[in-house]
């Protein structure tokens, strides 16, 4: 059975479902010079990118980095995702903004010991950016001016505590709240051209769902292509997002971390392999033990047994 919750219910994403068919912090001061030094490579591994959502209103990003391999002790996960930043809008002005709830702030304030030991392992850490219920979504910029705007933001953001990307998740926008647009066909290919242009080294990925994922190409633009990752946002099953990028940046599997049986992970890892996917996703790792969980996909995708390191 699919699971479709990220900590409340997915209530756009039944709907969707039928229909639908993350290179890469001390204090945000010193950021910028802490981000410099080049992190220790991580042991060699072979095989798909894996990418960790982390609930940060209930957990640690550094449980990401508490994961190697049995064979070889490389790391488990390659992407961790903090989950999650909000883009909100302001009545007054009549523009949306990137805000962060206090647990986020708290992550990107206190980057040193947050993000900065997973980076030093080799981890990528991103930002993933999703919808709040106020109307602004990634969808309905009214101008291109407004999607720069916004798209400044999250690279300003990005530099500013050292991290290595954007995810994009259009849930929860609720277009159409305190008078703002429904979506339209041009915002979301002028936010992620602008972004690309800002951070032209860093990840961006897509979060497959909502009314951005389907408006993805306008005025002879098709932004595909700027996209790093693309990944199926139904836990617990395989869906190839409909996005024109290599497999090796899909992950059509898609898990919930103590969510999704052991053996539906270790299927969707075995089917990522075989059909030559470069990219498994996981949702929600929290701060308990779950290395038999990651190890029913880490023996398919890597051939070897997850240790857990407290």
């Amino acid at each position: 059975m699919f699971t479709l919750v990220r900590s409340r219910v997915r209530v756009a994403a039944l709907a969707l479902s039928a229909v639908a068919a993350l290179a890469f912090g001390t204090t945000a001061t010193t950021a910028t010079a802490d981000a410099a030094a080049a992190p220790a490579p991580a042991p060699a591994k072979q095989g798909p990118t894996s990418v960790a959502y982390v609930e940060v209103n209930n957990n640690s990003m550094l449980n990401v980095g508490k994961y190697t391999l049995a064979n070889g002790g490389g790391n488990v996960f390659d992407v961790a995702v903090i989950f999650a930043a909000n883009i909100n809008y302001d009545t007054s002005k009549k523009a949306a903004y990137l805000h962060f709830n206090e647990n986020v702030q708290r992550v990107l304030d206190n980057a040193a010991t947050q993000i900065r030991p997973l980076q030093q392992k080799g981890i990528k850490v991103v930002l993933s950016v999703l919808g709040n219920h106020q109307g602004a979504g990634f969808a309905n910029f009214p101008s291109q001016q407004a999607a720069s705007t916004f798209a400044k933001q999250l690279s300003d953001t990005v530099t500013k505590y050292g991290l290595d990307g954007i995810d994009f998740d259009d849930e929860y926008a609720e277009y159409g709240n305190n008078g703002t647009g429904q979506p339209n066909a041009s915002s979301f290919v002028h936010l992620v051209s602008a972004l690309r242009a800002n951070m032209p080294n860093k990840i961006i990925s897509l979060y497959n769902i909502g009314p951005a994922a389907s408006r993805l190409s306008y005025g002879g633009v098709d932004v595909s292509s700027k996209f790093d990752y693309a990944w199926n946002p139904y836990y617990g099953s395989w869906q190839v997002p409909g996005i024109a990028l290599p497999k090796s940046k899909l992950s059509p599997a898609a898990v919930e971390i103590g969510g999704t049986s052991q053996s539906t992970s270790a299927s969707l890892a075995r089917r990522t392999v075989s059909e030559g996917y470069g990219v498994y996703l996981t949702y929600n790792l929290d701060g308990t033990d779950r290395s038999a969980d990651v190890s029913a996909f880490t023996k398919e995708l890597y051939g070897s047994n997850a240790v857990y390191k407290p």
